[in-house]
């Protein structure tokens, strides 16, 4: 199946490219720089596919879904239509930028961040039980470190779909396996074990609900009852998940790096001007910091 999917001009792809190969798991998602393609898989309600994503022609974005077997037309229409709504809010392919570049364009320290890469989109998720699980076992470690924790993680929990890629286990799945089991599984210390399991459960009982549109206080307030899990996990998800173009994680280290600041509070007093648009000011920041 192929679709295309239109986005207004600009839009930085190059960085957006280099983020997600900067997150890319091993065994769920690879990037192709030389063709500009990144290729995931994405769950949906008639089962797991494989998706690409080109950038090769400005102003528009290619899709092409690959399902296991062959499935009838109505299906895979209804496939089709739910993969394109995730990979627009994936790839944030209904920002306007005209709009935010001109208001971050303003601030003197992001103004020739903006100038460098007009139309730098805030990297999504298409699955937010995986955003949270990969967040949480990348705490404290570099990206790389975390891509391998999530490649073993999909390895021994995951499911085959097809051209050599799997599909991140369900909340169901890993709620159900024991701590220790998982943390020898992956290499996680015992306390990290314990939260990712935490957060599988919280996810299977439909306490914490990890997906767009849900009530970003619940979801926040459900995150910080799980031990391990503080206002840093909680606010990159609200950018990741929620897509609040606010949100702002001050506490990071990359971020703090960046404005050549010690605190969470100086970042935090800095970032005040740039509402609403803190999200795509901390994307500009990351990217020049770490991405490119």
């Amino acid at each position: 199946m192929h679709r295309t999917l239109a986005y207004r001009q600009p839009y930085a792809s190059d960085a957006l490219l280099a983020a997600l190969a900067a997150h890319a798991v091993p065994g769920l998602e690879a990037t192709d720089p030389a063709a500009r393609t990144h290729t995931r898989t994405i769950k949906t309600g008639g089962g797991p596919v494989v998706v690409t994503v080109g950038f090769q022609v400005p102003g528009q974005v290619d899709l092409t879904i690959r399902t296991r077997e062959a499935v009838p037309a109505p299906a895979a229409s209804a496939i089709a239509d739910e993969v394109e709504q995730r990979v627009r809010h994936w790839l944030d392919l209904d920002a306007d930028p005209a709009i935010i570049d001109a208001a971050l364009s303003n601030h003197a320290q992001l103004a020739p961040l903006v100038a460098k890469r007009p139309g730098l989109r805030v990297l999504g998720t298409v699955d937010g039980f995986e955003t949270a699980v990969l967040t949480v076992m990348g705490q404290q470690v570099s990206l790389a470190a975390a891509r391998t924790f999530g490649g073993r993680l999909a390895e021994a929990y995951g499911t085959s779909v097809s051209d050599g890629y799997l599909a991140f286990p369900d909340p169901e799945t890993l709620a159900a396996v024991p701590v220790e089991e998982l943390r020898a599984a992956v290499g996680l210390t015992g306390s990290r074990a314990k939260t990712v399991h935490a957060v599988a459960a919280a996810a299977a009982s439909g306490t914490l609900r990890l997906v767009r549109g849900a009530h970003q206080e619940e979801t926040r307030t459900a995150l910080l009852a799980i031990a391990g899990i503080g206002p840093w996990t909680a606010d990159y998800l609200a950018v990741r998940v929620n897509a609040d173009r606010d949100a702002y994680p001050s506490g990071d280290l990359v971020l703090r790096r960046a404005l050549g600041v010690k605190t969470a509070a100086q970042a935090s007093a800095l970032s005040e001007p740039w509402r609403p648009h803190r999200a795509y000011a901390l994307f500009h920041l990351w990217t020049q910091d770490a991405y490119a």
